[in-house]
C-alpha cells in the first residue's frame, strides 16, 4: 500500500474505518474483474487504486438503514467534472 495514496485518501474521508471499508469494497470490486480503474495509477495493487480513486474524489458513500448492505458509488470522470463542487 502506497502512504502518499493513503495521506490523500484521508484528506478526503478522514474516518479510518470508513476510508478502510470503502478502499476494501473498491479494491474488491476491481480485483474481481468486474470494474475498471476510473484513474490511471502507477501501481498495479487494487488497494492502492482504490485510494487514489478515492484521493481524487472518484468514489463517494452513503450510511444507508441499519440492515442494509452498504454500496460504493462511483462516478465516471466526466460526471465528476460535471458536478459544481461547492466552496
Amino acid at each position: 500500500m502506497n502512504n502518499a495514496y493513503l495521506a490523500r485518501a484521508k484528506k478526503v474521508i478522514t474516518d479510518p474505518e470508513i476510508l478502510s471499508v470503502v478502499a476494501a469494497k473498491r479494491a474488491k470490486q476491481l480485483a474481481l474483474g468486474g470494474a475498471r480503474p476510473m484513474i490511471k495509477c502507477d501501481s498495479d495493487n487494487v488497494v492502492d487504486v482504490a485510494l487514489l480513486e478515492i484521493a481524487e474524489g472518484l468514489l463517494c458513500y452513503e450510511f444507508g438503514q441499519p440492515g442494509e448492505k452498504p454500496e460504493v458509488q462511483t462516478e465516471t470522470p466526466a460526471e465528476a467534472a460535471a458536478t459544481p463542487t461547492e466552496a
